[in-house]
């Protein structure tokens, strides 16, 4: 059981060894890509957000009794 186990870690380690991990650059431009794209979202959907529930409103004035 534990030579199955140090086997396995040595096998993880080999395969780590073969990715292709990215640069420090490439991981701060991937992570402000990421946070750009989140706020450009989360803007857009305020903004539909927004929209909506000022129509809803209006639609909602327009038939009290």
């Amino acid at each position: 059981m534990a030579n199955a186990l140090v086997q396995y870690l040595k096998e993880t380690r080999q395969e780590l060894n073969h990715v292709a991990w990215p640069t420090q650059g490439q991981t701060v431009a991937y992570a402000g890509l990421v946070v750009g794209i989140s706020v450009a979202v989360a803007a857009y959907l305020a903004g539909l957000d927004t929209v909506f529930a000022k129509g809803l409103d209006i639609i909602i004035q327009k038939f009290q009794f």
